[in-house]
């Protein structure tokens, strides 16, 4: 069978190819997995389009896997089997914006940038922050979070609805508009996070949030990370409305002042957000800062100016890129886990050692009001030496994370580089885990070798 025939005969032609240089697009994401061919890349622009691919798919057993912007960490939409890249570039509609009901419908290939400039116009926003101006459908699909998850949540708080075209492609809808419902499973959250192993999103119903009033940002240096890390801690027991809490170690604040040529104190840092009006926020800053000054805080400063605030953000958002544009022709890799509150500063200190002691370069930096915590290390990508030590730090981070009540990953999700660790984390629940991938997906067409060892699809000639 050609294949990319074939879908032509269910598709347009304009929405099939097999040009080698949308190939070579489609074979990788932005982690350090090795990138693999798809055999075709198929364009829907509707629902009913992806319904007909997939029971194609499905009767030829032929490896489908969803692609959104492909800023992916983990190699989720690398087709590690080749078969069918589904991307969504077409399917990128706004589809209705409910004002009152504080929800948006939306199409798989809408980015957030796209749907927060049209939500302005509401005086809405919607919340979720991964840094990456990714699709909301793949940020459904690894329940993507960010800096602004300490208030406002991850992605699967977000959703109300999917539409989900199931392997042998039935559509179905998992939830509806209504803010709550206590009727049958929840399908919502088994969806959100399952990285198009059990189905593909064709239409996502969103929450948002009313923009506030008043947003202020704040800088605030510590001698060291546990005095950082209490200061967070009192922070959340105060009731303070923090909207972001993120910490920097001081290797990466000096990355930062040498590539921004900015002069903060080379020290353990907390970056904060206040979301709320002019009156309240001007009280709970003082308090936050009450608070630090009794951790030993050295250098607590904040803004309410736009530009200020984000000058100040940048330094946080542009840190990869400090570290790669002081180490040229490295590879930066990056990883995460979450852990509990309580252990996350023994945490960040064992992945700082584990660093120091492989003598790889790299910043320690975190979602510490979730405990969500990343490492980026700077690596010669050409070096089997350098990627042996990458690989066994981020294996003493998963099992430090592991045995102290965490996940292997808190945001990034699982893909290709975190399937060793599920076992460990799951037990048993493992197995519930890949019965119900059998059970929707018997023929393991979609997105195989993610998540989890599955057997993978038989396929026939499809050259």
């Amino acid at each position: 069978m050609i294949l990319a025939e074939e879908l032509t005969k269910i598709l347009s032609s304009d929405q099939v190819t097999q040009n080698l240089t949308i190939l070579q697009q489609h074979s990788q994401d932005e982690s350090f997995h090795e990138p693999h061919l798809p055999d075709v890349v198929v364009f829907p622009k509707s629902s009913n389009d992806v319904s007909r691919i997939l029971s194609f798919a499905n009767e030829h057993r032929i490896p489908v896997v969803p692609f959104g912007a492909g800023s992916g960490l983990e190699g989720h939409a690398i087709p590690v089997q080749g078969g069918i890249t589904l991307d969504f570039a077409l399917m990128n509609r706004i589809l209705e914006i409910y004002p009152s009901d504080f929800c948006v419908k939306v199409q798989p290939g809408v980015t957030r940038l796209q749907l927060n400039k049209e939500l302005k116009k509401y005086g809405l926003f919607f919340s979720v922050d991964p840094g990456a101006d990714a699709t909301l459908g793949g940020m459904a699909a690894t329940n993507a979070s960010g800096t602004t998850a300490v208030r406002y949540g991850i992605m699967r708080d977000q959703v109300r609805d999917l539409e989900v075209v199931l392997a042998d492609g039935r559509t179905i809808h998992t939830g509806g508009q209504a803010v709550k419902s206590s009727s049958g499973y929840h399908l919502n959250g088994l969806f959100t996070g399952s990285e198009g192993t059990l189905g593909v999103f064709t239409e996502l119903t969103l929450k948002v949030y009313g923009i506030p009033e008043c947003v202020m940002a704040a800088r605030a240096a510590f001698p060291t990370v546990k005095q950082a890390l209490n200061t967070a801690t009192s922070i959340l027991t105060a009731g303070i409305p923090i909207a972001k809490m993120e910490l920097v170690d001081s290797r990466s604040i000096l990355q930062m002042n040498r590539f921004q040529e900015t002069d903060y104190p080379v020290m353990p840092t907390l970056f904060l957000e206040f979301h709320g009006n002019d009156n309240g926020l001007e009280q709970e800053t003082a308090f936050t800062r009450l608070i630090a000054e009794e951790q030993a805080c050295v250098d607590f400063i904040y803004e309410s100016d736009s530009k200020e605030r984000k000058k100040l953000w940048k330094a946080r958002h542009h840190l990869s890129y400090a570290f790669r544009h002081g180490s040229p022709g490295k590879h930066i890799e990056g990883t995460d886990v979450c852990v509990p509150l309580s252990c996350l500063a023994d945490s960040i200190e064992h992945a700082r050692k584990k660093m120091e002691e492989a003598d790889i370069d790299g910043a320690v930096i975190g979602h510490i009001g979730d405990g969500n915590y990343h490492t980026l290390l700077v690596i010669d990508p050409d070096d089997p030496n350098d990627r042996k030590k990458a690989h066994e730090i981020n294996k003493a981070i998963v099992e430090f994370a592991l045995q102290h009540g965490g996940t292997c990953t808190g945001e990034h999700g699982v893909g290709l580089g975190k399937i060793r660790y599920q076992r460990t984390e799951h037990g048993n629940a493992l197995d519930v885990m890949m019965d119900l991938k059998r059970l929707l997906d018997p023929n393991h067409i979609l997105n195989p070798g993610k998540l989890f060892p599955m057997s993978s699809p038989s396929t026939l000639n499809i050259n």
